[in-house]
């Protein structure tokens, strides 16, 4: 059974704009955080919660509760493929005690969603925007293979594929079959990171 699941979106422009001012205020949440990564050399997302949720809830009172913790996962997840991964130019032993670079997250970087700001009823998936839920039709044979609700859902992003086209993307826990497996180990890229991060170095 397959791990992650990709669904286009059919939206409509005006359904388009609402996802993409969502993806640029989202980007801002984090853009924000990440000097508090850069400044303490700390991205446990727990402990940046503990950290930064206040601040961030006043400074950004239209983005919700509950994408501001989104906001801080992605940080937290961004900044350890960028400083932990042994392929990236910035990881914490090659920079050797220098300062850690200040990473900056592009317009177009996912968002992440939750089972409170994406949910699911019949066909019918609703989401979270900046000006109140989205709600738009799946295709059954998508649904078919999702599993919304039987499955342990580990993630959810939305992004912008090719040509400009909204998807999300589902990430599942492994099934106990796919557990007993041995782990595949994937060639990494020289330098590889986030390509909608940029890390300006101090």
């Amino acid at each position: 059974m397959k791990t992650s699941l990709r669904i286009p979106l059919q939206v409509s422009p005006e359904q388009a704009a609402r996802l993409q001012a969502l993806q640029k205020a989202f980007a801002e949440v984090c853009n924000a955080l990440a000097p508090l990564v850069q400044q303490t050399r700390i991205w446990n997302r727990v402990t940046l919660h503990h950290m930064a949720y206040k601040s961030l809830r006043e400074r950004f009172p239209a983005v919700g509760s509950q994408m501001i913790c989104n906001a801080i996962y992605s940080v937290s997840r961004t900044a350890r493929a960028v400083f932990q991964e042994p392929a990236s130019p910035f990881n914490v032993q090659k920079l050797q005690g220098k300062p850690l670079p200040l990473m900056r997250f592009a317009d177009n970087s996912p968002v992440y969603f939750d089972r409170h700001t994406l949910s699911l009823r019949g066909q019918e998936m609703s989401l979270y925007t900046l000006d109140g839920r989205m709600r738009f039709r799946a295709s059954a044979a998508a649904l078919a293979q999702l599993d919304f609700h039987d499955r342990k859902l580990t993630e959810i992003a939305l992004a912008r594929g090719a040509g400009g086209q909204f998807e999300l993307t589902f990430r599942f826990a492994p099934g106990e079959a796919e557990q007993t497996l041995p782990p595949r180990s994937k060639p990494q890229r020289r330098g590889a990171f986030p390509e909608y991060v940029q890390v300006e170095q101090a």
